[in-house]
């Protein structure tokens, strides 16, 4: 199973990047890798809710639904299923202060577990994985460093 994670800080507040991540279409903004995703349910983003995700990595096109099946203060877990692979994405998120401003330090996990034929590409995907979660952490950042505090921050 490709696994994929890294830590790291932005100048968004805590409250902010949870707010902003646990909504999986914003991965349109922060994931390289995502071209479409929109969410299949109304309301307010809670557990349960889910969204259709687009994405091609290395030229492959893939589709997954992903549900939200965690929420707190400082958690977020996303699952992700199609056919062929089922994609968990942890991140956790801690409130840091750096040079006296807020700020967090997030820790960003993807597991990918492929099922049938598609488990003797493993050690590709692992490859493909890690320059994607480069290229995830540097996107990521750019992004919630740009996001307004939320009110409730």
């Amino acid at each position: 199973m490709p696994t994929v994670e890294r830590t790291f800080s932005t100048t968004a507040p805590r409250d902010t990047v949870v707010e902003y991540l646990a909504d999986f279409s914003h991965a349109e903004q922060w994931d390289p890798g995502t071209e479409r995703c929109t969410r299949e349910d109304d309301g307010p983003v809670r557990v349960g809710s889910s969204w259709h995700n687009e994405s091609k990595i290395a030229g492959v096109s893939t589709e997954l639904t992903y549900t939200l099946t965690e929420l707190t203060d400082s958690r977020i877990v996303l699952v992700g299923r199609n056919e062929t692979a089922t994609s968990t994405e942890t991140i956790t998120v801690a409130d840091t202060t750096e040079d006296g401003a807020p700020g967090s330090t997030i820790t960003y996990r993807n597991d990918v577990e492929l099922s049938g034929a598609a488990k003797l590409a493993s050690p590709v995907v692992k490859v493909l994985f890690e320059k994607l979660g480069n290229d995830t952490e540097k996107q990521l950042v750019e992004v919630l460093d740009a996001l307004p505090a939320s009110p409730k921050s």
